[in-house]
């Protein structure tokens, strides 16, 4: 009965599995501050695709690790970086099974960890950010990506993309926006995940924890700037703000599920305290109550299964 009239459903084809892939290293690597999770090997990262694909999961969001990090975060755009061939090699494998995604933003790619370059007084330069953020768009839409996900927050930032795409003959790569992205406590283990540098933190250009208006404005100038999807990150302490932007969204809202978020489950299961498998499909289905129609989830595959 309670199958027959539940009003929310998940499905596989809705979820979208982040995957870290790092330069330098011959086996993939556990993330301790993440059990289950791990930064892969180009080699390993092809058969977590094709795992991910044969699941029926709908994405897939790659995450560049390079070895050499310099202040604008040169390797983000070198056609030969990490994140371009892992671009290349995952829509070789499974680029007619799921859409290809990428992370397009400089926090992994520099020095200093911020998502951005910085200004001589040590602050994000908008304007000089996005420059670069152009030039990444363009290089991972070469290397065969399907959809770019801008997440740096620098004003402006998915018309700047959206022009420089265009421009360079790819209109046919979308854009998923990050829209209102927060500055919460819970990124520490994605840290870990992405070995960042960053000193500091991003309250400059992330959204403070305390506020939801205000992602409704970021969503009405993403829309104008050609977003084709919109996301809200964090995803479980944000529900309220998913919410309200799932009211009144034109396009397809996703949220992320992120990095804190998945390792207080794990621990509190580690621990015996929770049941694990249970609360996963709970929290997932949360997220998909309060409006998301996709969620970023560590758990894609794994929950896919589940879902039979």
């Amino acid at each position: 009965m309670r199958r027959l009239v539940a009003e929310t459903r998940l499905h596989p084809a809705e979820l979208i599995l982040p995957a870290f892939v790092s330069e330098g290293i011959t086996e993939a690597k556990p993330i301790a501050s993440m059990p289950g999770v791990v930064q892969h090997t180009r080699d390993t990262l092809r058969k977590a695709a094709v795992e991910a694909a044969e699941a029926g999961v709908g994405g897939i969001m790659l995450f560049g690790l390079p070895v050499v990090k310099d202040a604008v975060g040169s390797e983000g755009t070198n056609p030969d970086g990490i994140l371009q061939q892992a671009i290349r090699d995952v829509v070789a494998e499974v680029g007619d099974q799921m859409v290809v995604m990428s992370d397009l933003c400089l926090d992994e790619f520099t020095d200093h960890g911020h998502c951005g370059v910085l200004a001589e007084d040590g602050s994000v330069d908008n304007d000089a950010t996005l420059a670069r953020y152009a030039e990444m768009a363009v290089v991972q839409a070469e290397a065969g990506v399907h959809m770019v996900g801008p997440s740096g927050m620098m004003d402006g930032q998915i018309g700047v993309v959206r022009r420089a795409l265009d421009e360079a003959g790819h209109q046919d790569v979308s854009i998923l926006a990050y829209t209102a992205k927060y500055a919460s406590a819970l990124y520490g283990p994605f840290r870990e995940a992405v070995n960042s540098s960053l000193k500091g933190d991003r309250k400059t250009y992330q959204q403070d924890p305390a506020n939801a208006r205000e992602a409704l404005r970021e969503l009405e100038l993403d829309l104008a700037e050609g977003a084709d999807l919109v996301m809200v990150k964090p995803a479980m302490l944000y529900l309220d703000v998913l919410r309200q932007v799932a009211d009144v969204s034109p396009v397809p809202v996703a949220a992320y599920q992120i990095s804190g978020e998945y390792s207080m489950v794990e621990a509190a299961a580690a621990n015996g305290w929770i049941e694990r498998e249970r609360t996963i499909l709970e929290t997932l289905t949360s997220i998909r109550r309060a409006g998301a129609e996709q969620i970023l989830t560590y758990w894609a595959v794994e929950a896919a299964a589940m879902l039979g």
